[in-house]
């Protein structure tokens, strides 16, 4: 079975949850007797050394089976491919491998017009997208955050889309949701890592009967579990992720002020992370608080600032910090770092919604807090610094997170699945 995966971005170049659990799955499948699966993952024109003259389609840095799609010309509201002689270059890839199931991780910087293309060029086979958060039917980045108050959102319209986007009028949004559903109409199934997600999309009208969920597994990372002593003092807290705006690393440094104001400072909190370029309302505000942080005795800091990390870092990192605080204010519809805590029986503090209060039961094996609010998130940090036996309660409710052949078995099944008649007659029609 020969299994084309295509990713947004290549989680060597750019970290993010889509890209590395496609990786996740490139390399479970490499361990699977019969399956030979390729991976073409994009890169935009910000790694412009990485783009060869009247190249589109390259082999990446040696590695068998690893393939970049040269994103140019980018179409980012109806998320389309820019350049037509790229998209000829795809459909030559396609006709070069002739894969057997082509899956989709993402359209982003590739073009949701690709399924569509794919569908026409292969016709017999497979075609499986998984859905990693909500740019098809939310144009603000996918996040369901609404621009007008920063409310989360449970579903769209025409009417409360231009209210996020008053310069563009609710009959865009009509044609932009028809564009979508047109291309996505050409896969046979879709996935989500959460019910909470897949929920969404069948209120969108996905087909229930088409779409699954397959939870996120990764390989790992704990190379030996060591057993913690019972009763210490667990006040050392850990941020994991990007440092962009709808992952709520503003929340945790207010919460961090809130205290200090109260002058509870018996704690320390380690931020592991990059590409707050890519952060907008939020990036002032944390550049502001950490310039500050560093600029204080370091017998006073509470915050460090420790940077970008690999998978391969996890151990190190996470041997620090006794809790993971994970203070997303969007939806975060499965969050990988959930699991890479639970890997080492860190237990996580949480946003209340989304994928994260699907995952974590409150007092079980974690704790929930009001999405956004930094003085509850405070309360909960004094908490748990002072209640000795609570983190020992609560990492003995952790249980493993998926693992990673879980999810190569769960899309393998899907890729072995009969086609479904719906897809069929979309294809003849």
């Amino acid at each position: 079975m020969k299994v084309l995966l295509v990713s947004l971005f290549h989680p060597e170049l750019v970290r993010g949850g889509a890209q590395q659990i496609c990786y996740e799955l490139f390399e479970g499948l490499r361990e699977q007797e019969g399956v030979e699966p390729t991976l073409l993952a994009s890169i935009d024109e910000s790694l412009p050394a990485l783009f060869k003259s009247g190249a589109r389609i390259t082999g990446f840095d040696g590695r068998p089976g690893e393939f970049l799609f040269l994103s140019r010309d980018y179409d980012y509201w109806w998320n389309k491919a820019g350049d037509p002689l790229l998209v000829e270059s795809y459909v030559e890839f396609l006709l070069m491998l002739r894969p057997d199931v082509v899956h989709f991780h993402h359209f982003l910087t590739l073009g949701v017009d690709l399924l569509t293309v794919t569908r026409r060029t292969l016709p017999d086979c497979h075609i499986v997208f998984t859905f990693h958060e909500f740019l098809s039917i939310c144009a603000a980045d996918g996040q369901m955050v609404r621009r007008t108050d920063s409310s989360l959102c449970d579903h769209a319209s025409p009417v409360r889309c231009h209210q996020c986007f008053p310069d563009r009028p609710p009959e865009e949004f009509f044609m932009r949701q028809r564009w979508m559903r047109r291309h996505l109409d050409a896969a046979d199934y879709y996935t989500t890592p959460s019910r909470f997600m897949m929920r969404h999309y069948t209120r969108w009208g996905i087909p229930e009967n088409r779409i699954f969920c397959v939870p996120n597994g990764q390989r790992n990372y704990n190379p030996a579990v060591t057993k913690p002593e019972p009763g210490q003092v667990r006040n050392r807290f850990g941020f994991f992720g990007q440092l962009v705006d709808n992952k709520g690393v503003h929340v945790i440094l207010r919460a961090v002020q809130q205290l200090r104001a109260e002058g509870f400072t018996d704690f320390t909190v380690e931020i592991n992370g990059d590409n707050l370029r890519y952060a907008r309302e939020r990036k002032a505000e944390i550049e502001g608080f950490l310039e500050d942080e560093r600029a204080r005795p370091a017998e006073e800091q509470i915050v460090l600032f420790n940077g970008s990390y690999h998978v391969d870092q996890l151990a190190g990192r996470m041997a620090r910090i006794d809790w993971c605080i994970v203070p997303s204010v969007w939806w975060e519809i499965f969050g990988l770092v959930i699991s890479e805590a639970w890997m080492f029986g860190k237990p996580v503090i949480a946003s209340n919604v989304g994928g994260m209060a699907e995952r974590i039961a409150d007092g079980v094996n974690g704790l929930h807090f009001p999405v956004g609010d930094a003085r509850a998130l405070a309360r909960v940090i004094r908490r748990v610094c002072t209640d000795t036996g609570l983190w020992d309660r609560l990492a003995a409710g952790i249980t493993p997170p998926p693992a990673r052949e879980e999810m190569v078995a769960g899309y393998r099944a899907l890729y072995a699945a009969p086609r479904p008649e719906a897809a069929l007659q979309a294809v003849a029609s």
